[in-house]
């Protein structure tokens, strides 16, 4: 079977959430690109929507829709060719409109699982649960007789205990989309012993047709933007927590938060980083993987306690942030969430004496927008973390700290077998965690 037979029949397990949705999108786009290819003429594409929310799936049609225009406006030169046997199709809103048809033609959505028991191909992007996983497509497995292919989402879950459970025998594999799939460029894949050879060929081809950054990630639980990510975020908790002895626990996330933010030029920092995946969802990610951990114990109390007072994050589906351990205006945090209190304290109650604390920021600093866009990058953050240490105050002895706990468990990831190499680390950190440097490097000797 070739790459677009295969694309023939699939269905996506969960399609109505954040990731499954934007998987949908991505494949319903590639499929129908491929049937309007001339030696695809008369084949039939068929791809299932699968999820239990007959609400999420209304919306779901709604988003499709918008995505697929902002999509064929993109590419109407193309879509003119495609189309230049129809003759009906005159203006560029004409072929817009008529390709739109073809790709939601394609999307079937239904709350019924017996829809995946026909296809070639099975996305699962549901709950990161694994024993939910298992029955899944064991239940699908049992009951298909094409012998489907499954791509799991999962970001966490070791993926040989996903195929020997549900008995899939070599025809699973990790394909870890990073949130939303529809934007990030960033996808890790995960092989285990048993993977076909041609699973991973055509997995290769897809990503590529997607115009996706594939990294390897060897088989360890949380990967390798997990395996980083989980790591980084307890250091950041434990550093909140030490500082909270001299001061406020609320001062002491806020500076921790800008620390991370501002002196390591990230997107967020790691406390809003936290509560963009949403605090339960980090919470549950560490007791998937920490089972598997040897030598470590990833597990949080200040999440835990967080949890237990209903202090979640994540997003709306509009992808605003929700308030989680920081509250949320639109241009960004604007307050930190006292336990105690089980109130938010704005941060121009105390931003002054914390302000103070941390110290003058050095010359030079460039926020991480400034930043992303320099040529240079090597030279600009060999002179700036020079410039950081030789500052020699509170923020700059936490942030030459930060950075060498960061690097370190980058090297642990690779000694550990989890990633390839350095490089493999420090792509999937650019690429999906939007770091303006790799977390492996020389800054921090």
């Amino acid at each position: 079977m070739n790459y677009d037979d295969r694309l023939q029949h699939v269905s996506v397990l969960g399609a109505a959430g954040k990731m499954g949705s934007g998987i949908l999108l991505l494949t319903a786009i590639e499929m129908a690109d491929l049937s309007l290819k001339p030696e695809n003429k008369g084949k039939s594409f068929i791809l299932n929507a699968i999820d239990l929310s007959d609400s999420g799936l209304a919306g779901l049609v709604d988003y499709m829709r918008a995505q697929i225009l902002k999509t064929a406006e993109k590419k109407t030169i193309w879509l003119r060719q495609m189309y230049a046997d129809r003759t009906d199709l005159i203006e560029n809103s004409d072929i817009i409109e008529a390709y739109i048809q073809d790709v939601m033609r394609i999307v079937r959505p239904t709350t019924s699982m017996e829809a995946a028991y026909n296809s070639f191909l099975i996305f699962e992007a549901v709950s990161e649960n694994k024993d939910l996983k298992v029955k899944i497509l064991n239940q699908i497995d049992r009951n298909n007789p094409k012998k489907p292919w499954y791509f799991t989402n999962t970001s966490s879950v070791p993926i040989n205990i996903i195929e020997k459970e549900a008995a899939l025998d070599g025809r699973v594999l990790g394909f870890h989309f990073y949130n939303p799939p529809a934007v990030q460029k960033l996808v890790e894949l995960i092989l285990t012993d048993k993977s076909l050879p041609e699973m991973k060929q055509f997995a290769l081809g897809y990503a590529s047709a997607l115009c996706k950054v594939v990294v390897p990630s060897n088989d360890i639980a949380g990967f390798i933007g997990n395996g980083h990510f989980m790591r980084d975020a307890l250091y950041g908790i434990e550093q909140a927590l030490k500082l909270s002895k001299e001061m406020p626990l609320t001062q002491a996330i806020y500076i921790v938060n800008k620390v991370s933010q501002d002196y390591l030029c990230r997107p967020m920092g790691i406390f809003q980083l936290i509560d963009y995946v949403g605090v339960d969802v980090v919470q549950f990610i560490m007791k998937v993987m920490n089972p598997f951990m040897k030598d470590e114990n990833l597990h949080s109390e200040l999440l835990d306690q967080m949890m237990e007072l209903g202090v979640k994050g994540g997003q709306f589906s509009n992808g605003a942030q929700k308030d989680g351990i920081l509250k949320y205006e639109r241009s960004g945090p604007i307050a930190v969430y006292d336990m105690e209190n089980k109130s938010y304290v704005p941060f121009d109650s105390f931003h002054t004496q914390a302000d103070s604390w941390m110290g003058t920021m050095p010359d030079g600093f460039q926020p991480w927008r400034t930043v992303i866009r320099i040529g240079d990058k090597d030279t600009y953050f060999t002179k700036w973390f020079n410039t950081v240490s030789l500052a020699n105050n509170n923020a700059s002895v936490l942030a030459m700290a930060y950075g060498k706990n960061s690097d370190a468990i980058g090297r642990k990831l690779v000694s550990d077998g989890v990633a390839n190499t350095d490089e493999d680390v420090n792509t999937v950190m650019l690429t999906g965690f939007f770091h303006a440097f790799g977390p492996i490097n020389t800054y921090f000797v």
